[in-house]
């Protein structure tokens, strides 16, 4: 059984919604899951895991969320070479540009991206929902 961590930091809920149903279709593919919120995750903890899903909105001029989730994130890159993961977040305004960046610094860390990630803007609809289901699932496969 595939050991999953779904890593977030959601300011509205939005995020937080998706990393339940990228938890949700990872544990449905049978896989072991840990949700954290990213404040209770560390870089010493991305070994204990098999792969990993981090979920991060879009914040500012689409960037990564800068005082909480981006330096946790950046202690983890190191160890990302090798790794399976996948990225979600939602955005208000803009088109995915933080998305991009983000998965080309994912892409440089030697990171193994699982899935297509996926953005949603605002609140998850069920579309979102079924591709953050889909999401964990790739990652638990």
């Amino acid at each position: 059984m595939s050991k999953i961590a779904v890593v977030f930091w959601s300011g509205t809920g939005n995020t937080e919604a998706m990393a339940d149903a990228v938890a949700e279709g990872a544990k449905g593919a049978g896989a072991e899951v840990s949700v954290f919120n990213v404040t209770d995750f560390s870089a010493d903890k991305v070994d204990e895991f098999d792969a990993i899903a981090f979920g991060c909105p879009a914040m500012g001029a689409e960037t990564l969320e800068d005082s909480e989730f981006e330096p946790v994130f950046n202690e983890c890159e190191p160890k990302l070479n090798g790794k399976k993961i996948a990225l979600f977040g939602s955005y208000g305004w803009g088109d995915g540009e933080w998305m991009r960046t983000w998965e080309e610094t994912c892409n440089s860390a030697g990171a193994v991206l699982a899935a297509e990630s996926v953005i949603c803007n605002d609140a998850p609809d069920d579309e979102a929902t079924a591709n953050c289901n889909a999401l964990g699932a790739a990652l638990a496969g």
